[in-house]
């Protein structure tokens, strides 16, 4: 299973948080993490091992989108930043799109991530 993780600036520090405590599940030998540029660097900080995409804003997003679009994305964990407006809103909608088109799961907080890797943890049990 391949799960993308993006989060804007604002929520690079909860993504970090929400991969740690979840260390667990995520680093199981069937998940494979890929994420945009500065994501991915701090997962990779925090300990996973993490296929980087380029930054969100330079492309990563439609990066991901086009993996989604392929069927080898399985899951989107975007923490995106409520609060903040962003230059390359397109691209994020395109991508919340796609995931809608092609049934991928798609978190954008760590409320609505926790519950679908619960969901993966429950069908390993």
């Amino acid at each position: 299973m391949e799960i993308a993780i993006i989060a804007h600036d604002g929520m690079k520090d909860k993504m970090v948080v929400f991969l740690t405590a979840n260390k667990d599940i995520l680093l199981n030998e069937n998940i494979k993490l890929i994420a945009t540029g500065t994501t991915g660097g701090r997962a990779e900080e925090a300990g996973f091992t993490v296929r980087k995409m380029l930054s969100g804003p330079l492309g990563g997003d439609a990066q991901i989108a086009g993996r989604v679009a392929e069927g080898k994305t399985n899951m989107v964990l975007f923490f995106k930043d409520p609060l903040s407006s962003h230059a390359h809103d397109a691209d994020i909608n395109m991508l919340i799109r796609v995931c809608d088109v092609h049934n991928v799961p798609l978190a954008t907080n760590p409320a609505s991530a926790e519950l679908f890797l619960h969901a993966i943890a429950a069908q390993r049990s």
